[in-house]
Formats: structure tokens, C-alpha cells, sequence
């Protein structure tokens, strides 16, 4: 038996006739008869009772012909399985992400779970340091970090570019100004992520603030951006952030820092990488990337002239 055979034995129980169950099939009456005769022949039951102008299913065939659609709606679902995994659409990717707000994340989460719902997308909270470690093991398929990082080994896309600004309780004084020059943080109580944490963030910023001639007044150290902005809240320091801060803290106030550096995100892959899902990914994440630069800009501009 083939399941060619089940094919012509289901067409024919909803047809009734060879005629129209032989155009149908694209096939001629003879060897529709011929094929149902050999599944009758294989199975040893009667599965029509045929008559000059009548074709009727038996008992027998009535069972068989429930079991066939069964068998074939199974088959069908393979077929289907088996050309979306052929394609990458099925599978299993582990994804890195620092802690605080992603824009460009949500958007490529929400888009990718209705483009590509067979491929589950694992989330891992990781530092930057911790993912660049990570993709090198093998133990993440792609990271969301902050730049610079190092590492001829890995890629890099920028996804978004953010201005570096200050977190600040509403009682500061830097809260009644628009922007702070980076001089002004000489001798402030700063609530900094530790190296640990992003490697080449952290030593951007600490040799900016030594090219301007002053070391930072580190008071606390952190390793995410929610016991920073709750020390910041404590008015135990300020904090170096994003704009986009303040959706995860509203409570406090977020000032621009000027003439400094912008804070640059990346996604993060290997090289050698070989994953039809990743690259699948990938490319929702740059459309995402790409429509995302302009609604920002409209956002912060709302923020800094509120």
C-alpha cells in the first residue's frame, strides 16, 4: 500500500463516481479502478460496492476511509514540519539581552512570534561582558549589548544610537537645566555600572571624563540598571542612562549630557555563525532598525521639551 492509494480512496469516497474522482486526480477511470481494486486486494475487504450506475462505500470502507483522512492529515503536517524546518522555521534560538528597555527587542520579539511562530526565541539576561563570553561558548545564538566591545571573532550591527544622559532626582539642581556639560560632573556622586558589566562602555566614559581633565566620584557600584536608578531615587548619586530610562522609571528625571558620547547598542552574533532561525532573525531585526531611528528622534524630542 502507498499513500497514493489512500489519495485516490478518499477521492473517490467523496466523489461517488469514478468519472469525477479520475478528473479529480488528474488520472483516467481504468487506473483509478485498477489502483482501488489493489488497496481492496492488500487489505482483503470489500471497501465499494459497485454497481452500473451507483458506487457505494461498504461498512468496511466507511471505517477505512476515516482512518485514511487521518493518516493523510498526519502526513500533510509532516510535509509541512519538514519544509519549515528545511527553511528554518522551526527551531530554537537563545537570545541574550542586557537589563532595561529595548525598543528594537519588543518590536523584532513581536513581529518575529507572528512571522515565524514555529521558532521559540529563548530570553537570557546577561551583561555585555557576560554575552560576549556566551557567544564565544557557543551558549547564545545572538546578544543585544553596548558598544564598543572587541573581538575579531564576533559581528556587529548598531540597532540604535541614544544620546549619554543623566538620571537625576526631581530635587537636583541639574534638573532645572536642559542639558549638563560633562565638567559639571566634577566632584558629583555618580552611581556607576561596574567594568564588568560593559567593558567598553564604561572605560569610554570614565577616559571621556579624564580627557576633561577630573576622575569620576564613584560612590556605588552596580551590576544593573534597576539598583542604580533605585540609589539614584535614594538622591544617593546620579547615573549615566538612556532616555528611554525613563519608561522603566518615571519617577526620576532624565537630562542630556552635552557634547558627549552617544550610547550605541549592537547585535551580536558569530561569525562563523551557520543557523537558518538566526538569520531569520536578523533580518527582523534590521527592518526593525531601520523604521525605529525616526520614531525615536520624535520621541525625545516630546521629552526634552516637556
Amino acid at each position: 500500500m502507498e499513500l497514493r492509494h489512500l489519495r485516490y480512496l478518499v477521492a473517490l469516497a467523496e466523489e461517488l463516481h469514478f468519472g469525477r474522482a479520475a478528473i479529480r486526480l488528474n488520472i483516467s477511470e481504468a487506473p483509478l479502478g485498477h489502483q482501488i481494486q489493489q488497496l481492496e486486494e492488500s487489505l482483503g475487504l470489500r471497501l465499494f460496492h459497485r454497481r452500473k450506475r451507483e458506487v457505494r462505500l461498504t461498512e468496511a470502507g466507511k471505517r477505512i476511509v476515516t482512518e485514511a483522512y487521518r493518516v493523510l492529515r498526519q502526513f500533510d503536517q509532516f510535509s509541512r514540519i519538514a519544509t519549515q524546518a528545511g527553511k528554518g522555521e522551526i527551531g530554537h534560538l537563545s537570545v541574550g539581552v542586557t537589563s532595561g528597555p529595548n525598543e528594537i527587542l519588543t518590536e523584532t520579539l513581536r513581529l518575529f512570534a507572528r512571522r515565524h511562530p514555529g521558532i521559540h526565541v529563548e530570553l537570557r539576561f546577561m551583561t555585555t561582558g557576560e554575552q560576549t563570553e556566551a557567544l564565544r561558548e557557543h551558549q547564545i545564538h545572538a546578544g543585544f549589548l553596548n558598544l564598543p566591545v572587541q573581538g575579531s571573532d564576533l559581528s556587529f550591527e548598531t540597532v540604535s544610537r541614544e544620546p549619554l544622559c543623566l538620571a537625576i532626582t526631581p530635587g537636583h539642581p541639574f534638573a532645572r537645566r536642559r542639558g549638563i556639560a560633562l565638567e559639571e560632573l566634577k566632584g558629583q556622586p555618580v552611581v556607576m555600572f561596574s567594568r564588568r558589566v560593559s567593558p567598553g562602555l564604561h572605560d569610554a566614559i570614565t577616559g571621556m571624563c579624564r580627557n576633561a581633565g577630573f576622575s569620576l566620584n564613584v560612590v556605588h557600584e552596580t551590576d544593573n540598571v534597576v539598583a542604580s536608578l533605585t540609589l539614584v531615587s535614594a538622591e544617593l548619586g546620579v547615573s549615566f542612562c538612556t532616555p528611554t530610562i525613563r519608561q522603566l522609571w518615571p519617577d526620576l528625571e532624565v537630562r542630556p549630557l552635552l557634547n558627549s558620547m552617544p550610547v550605541e547598542q549592537a547585535v551580536a552574533y558569530r561569525r562563523d555563525a551557520q543557523n537558518t532561525a538566526l538569520a531569520i532573525f536578523l533580518d527582523v531585526v534590521r527592518q526593525v532598525a531601520r523604521k525605529e531611528p525616526g520614531r525615536r528622534r520624535s520621541r525625545l524630542a516630546v521629552q526634552w521639551n516637556s
